[in-house]
């Protein structure tokens, strides 16, 4: 028998009231269902959600083809290919109340709910969810310092794989076993392996990029371990690196730490990117940090809410995110130094250990 975790609901029954009075809530995002009733399934075309209304138990729609266990503080609704959806999901919407849509709701289940007169009025309601997970509780945050301690073990291993004549991709082929020698699942995202120029690709794809002299060596790395996501980046050196190469590493380590110490409950994330862009924009390279200082980080990699300059939320404790400035020159070099924070009472944990020194790793 399973149980949805209550106290989630809850905080997200209350914040719900708070947006919308008086309103349910249609979650659909297979994250956001996992995190509520530990139930996850890729569902791809198929529809999968629960249904949150303040003093109703909460109703899980499962499709067929997914077996689920039976809840003891939840309804199960399972229903086929072919049942018809709105017909499974009206049976239990309130019509006369507002219904809020997730975000990652498909337009191709939302459109005929509206058509058919589902709810009084639609709204974007995922918002809710998003608030509860951003704050992680102590077992959370006790997942997110292991996770990030196997990310540090893993950096740790990277410069021994890289020597004269390997590519990037021959490098990250081999960092999935890294991660399961480690207990992970597998990667929270595909890593990013980067010589020399192609540093300055923030989101470049390993290739088949030959390592050259005295160029830089980028690794933004992440596992999974037991559902949650670590994530970080570092810069190296292999052979001398040029004057510029070394000035944009000293930079983007000012940035970064000018970042992590500002972190403490009710600062608003945008004075956080503030702080770190101004390093950058004041040694002379503002246009070449071409993205916002971090991202919210948990079950997924990258999750709702942001650091940067159009966030003007406050920060609070348990929660967690990247800080990860970077100066990209194209077709020259790049740099960047991530580490993820965990928010505490006073200030900011920095679940990262690895050393932000300059690092030459040729032998």
């Amino acid at each position: 028998m399973a149980f949805v975790h209550q106290n989630r609901i809850d905080s997200v029954l209350s914040r719900l009231e708070a947006l919308r009075p008086g309103a349910q809530l249609l979650v659909t995002d297979p994250w956001s269902i996992f995190y509520l009733t530990g139930f996850y399934a890729e569902m791809y075309e198929r529809f999968s959600g629960v249904l949150l209304r303040a003093g109703s138990t909460p109703v899980i729609f499962d499709n067929a083809l997914y077996p689920i266990d039976e809840y003891e503080n939840a309804e199960v609704v399972v229903f086929s290919d072919t049942d018809d959806l709105c017909d499974v999901l009206m049976r239990s919407i309130d019509p006369t109340r507002p219904l809020g849509i997730d975000a990652q709701m498909r337009s191709g289940f939302l459109i005929p709910l509206q058509e058919r007169g589902a709810a009084a009025s639609y709204f974007l309601g995922s918002g809710a969810v998003a608030a509860t997970r951003a704050i992680k509780d102590a077992r959370e945050q006790e997942l997110m310092r292991a996770s990030s301690r196997i990310n540090d073990a893993v950096m740790a291993q990277l410069p021994a794989l890289v020597h004269a004549g390997v590519t990037e991709r021959e490098v990250a082929s081999q960092l999935l076993d890294l991660y399961a020698a480690q207990g992970c699942e597998g990667f929270s995202f595909a890593p990013i392996v980067s010589f020399g120029a192609n540093a300055a690709d923030p989101h470049h794809e390993p290739d088949a990029t030959v390592l050259g002299d005295n160029q830089v060596v980028l690794f933004d790395i992440g596992g999974q371990y037991r559902g949650y996501c670590s994530d970080m980046t570092r810069t190296f050196f292999w052979g001398e690196p040029d004057a510029e190469s070394s000035r944009i590493y000293d930079v983007v380590r000012a940035a970064n730490e000018a970042a992590e110490r500002m972190v403490r409950p009710g600062v608003r994330f945008c004075d956080i990117d503030r702080a770190a862009r101004s390093v950058i924009e004041d040694a002379g390279y503002g246009p070449y940090f071409t993205h916002r200082l971090g991202h919210s980080i948990g079950l997924q990699d990258h999750e709702p809410g942001d650091v940067s300059l159009a966030n003007e939320a406050l920060v609070e404790p348990g929660m967690t995110f990247s800080i990860e400035p970077g100066i990209y020159l194209p077709g020259r070099t790049g740099v960047r130094i991530e580490d993820l924070v965990l928010v505490g009472e006073e200030g900011a944990e920095v679940l990262n250990s690895f050393t932000h020194e300059p690092t030459r790793i040729d032998r």
